[in-house]
């Protein structure tokens, strides 16, 4: 498949017990760590750009129509960074966090009730179509998550609910399958200067206390060496090899 292997692993892994997530004032919402800068002040769209179907809901944007995505237009995402943010979801929901040019995604989703989360590629926390996080942190849907990405040259970790879900650099040659499984799919890691945008797919979903740092030059993150994916086996590996076909079959049409 034009030099694209994947892995088949056997899926065993059990859901971390659920815990409450407390609820955060406006003023909360406003005061984000030192060294954070504010996305959102929980009361306006300053700095944001959308079609008219994102509401403010007690200090969260709230996804309630039909429209599109919600885009941060104040200033590109920086090269190196930290963005925290805090996610729910409605009941089936999928949606995500685009933060590099093209199709690179924070995956946000019901990873129960949604067909998306028959593959471990695409659950809540992965880099969408492309790398599973190492076990599903999710709470229920309903309650509020919290969520980190970072970005530090050919490193990226997302975080789920203080875990670090998801740790690798994407320059590592023991990557590259999944590196190039994004290709497919036409994300591609190593791009810059791209605008953050909150995805509406078709479902209700909150977004809140977002806020970002600029990751400085003299600071090193280093990936987790222990870190592994959850596999994808079965039905749904079938269903994706099925998908990379048709993509590929697409890209050679003239």
């Amino acid at each position: 498949m034009n030099g694209l292997r994947l892995f088949c692993f056997a899926l065993f892994y059990a859901p971390v017990p659920p815990a409450l997530s407390p609820s955060l004032s406006a003023d909360e919402v406003r005061a984000p760590e030192p060294g954070f800068t504010s996305l959102f002040d929980g009361e306006s769209f300053a700095g944001w750009s959308h079609a008219g179907n994102w509401v403010i809901e007690d200090g969260a944007f709230y996804r309630n129509d039909e429209g599109g995505s919600l885009t941060y237009t104040r200033e590109p995402v920086p090269d190196d960074f930290e963005l925290r943010f805090e996610w729910k979801v409605s009941a089936g929901c999928n949606s995500g966090v685009y933060y590099r040019p093209g199709q690179v995604e924070y995956q946000i989703l019901d990873n129960g009730g949604s067909p998306y989360g028959e593959n471990a590629r695409q659950a809540a926390a992965s880099i969408f179509f492309c790398l599973a996080p190492r076990k599903d942190a999710t709470r229920p849907v309903g309650e509020w998550n919290t969520a980190r990405i970072i970005c530090r040259g050919s490193v990226i970790e997302h975080w789920l609910n203080e875990e670090r879900v998801l740790s690798f650099d994407y320059e590592d040659p023991k990557w590259a399958e999944y590196v190039e499984l994004l290709a497919v799919r036409g994300g591609d890691l190593s791009g810059r200067g791209g605008k953050l945008w909150l995805q509406d797919h078709g479902q209700d979903v909150w977004f809140r206390h977002l806020r970002w740092r600029e990751i400085p030059e003299d600071e090193t993150i280093t990936p987790d060496p222990a870190f592994e994916p959850m596999p994808v086996t079965g039905e749904a590996l079938e269903k994706e090899r099925a998908r990379v076909r048709a993509m590929l079959e697409k890209k050679a049409k003239p």
